[in-house]
């Protein structure tokens, strides 16, 4: 899919692999709509390119009106729509049964379904209105735009006091697939990446001890980094035959039991 002179939708865009992806495809040419609860940092926020959309992901009304003014946008740039990038989402840990006896909280279930899960589905929804009358590349498969989630190494093992957080995103990989099928006759294809550990506000507050554990094993030894995030982002769009699939970014590591 041509990158350049198109217009992405992305969710989170504004801190961690969010942010990487955005400054890579801006590198590349194209428009950026950011939905996020945070502004953008001040060295894109001037971009022509760029247009950032104060959004809670969890509010119904909140996105489709961000997603409304995206399109309105394109109509401005002619960029037109080219596909929604899931960044948004938040990581929590609490057992089921925690050394008091109390139960995991239904409130806290309840969020990080919100924000992960039903946040990830309403966006990707509210862009596909639009993107299925996008006009067709000018190609021989005549795409149209792409869907990427980002789901989670947890989806596959998850640790304990994972369970709300591996619910969330094993959802979105098995998403994938039938949504890919669905809408294959729109010539919209649907990816996910699962991140292993990457450096990121979500790892920032891991001890040594645990990041040598991690780190052990595993080639390169060290955390993933946003612009490798990135790049698979754009390998995604760029390659056409890349469809229903969920794609591992680990560094060949598997997430231990606890940590």
């Amino acid at each position: 899919m041509k990158v350049s002179d198109r217009t992405f939708v992305v969710s989170g865009g504004s801190s961690g692999l969010g942010l990487a992806t955005v400054e890579d495809l801006l590198s590349q040419g194209a428009y950026i709509s950011i939905l996020d609860r945070s502004s953008p940092p001040t060295t894109i926020s001037n971009n022509s390119h760029l247009k950032f959309f104060k959004t809670d992901i969890t509010n119904l009304s909140q996105i489709e009106s961000a997603v409304k003014q995206t399109v309105s946008w394109t109509r401005e740039t002619k960029a037109r729509l080219g596909g929604v990038i899931n960044c948004a989402g938040v990581g929590t840990a609490e057992k089921m049964i925690n050394v008091n006896g109390e139960l995991h909280s239904l409130e806290l279930w309840n969020f990080v379904l919100a924000v992960n899960l039903t946040g990830t589905f309403n966006l990707t929804r509210l862009v596909l209105k639009y993107l299925v009358k996008v006009e067709p590349e000018e190609s021989v498969d005549g795409e149209r735009g792409v869907v990427i989630f980002v789901s989670s190494a947890a989806a596959y093992e998850g640790q304990t006091g994972q369970t709300a957080y591996s619910a969330s995103k094993g959802a979105l990989r098995s998403m994938t697939l039938p949504m890919a099928r669905e809408m294959a006759r729109h010539a919209i294809r649907v990816v996910s990446i699962a991140p292993g550990p990457f450096d990121s506000s979500m790892t920032a507050h891991f001890s040594g001890r645990v990041r040598k554990s991690i780190e052990n094993g595993i080639y390169p030894s060290r955390f993933g980094q946003p612009y490798e995030f990135a790049r698979t982002v754009r390998w995604i769009l760029d390659c056409p035959y890349v469809n229903g699939e969920t794609f591992r970014l680990s560094g060949g590591g598997r997430l231990a039991a606890k940590l």
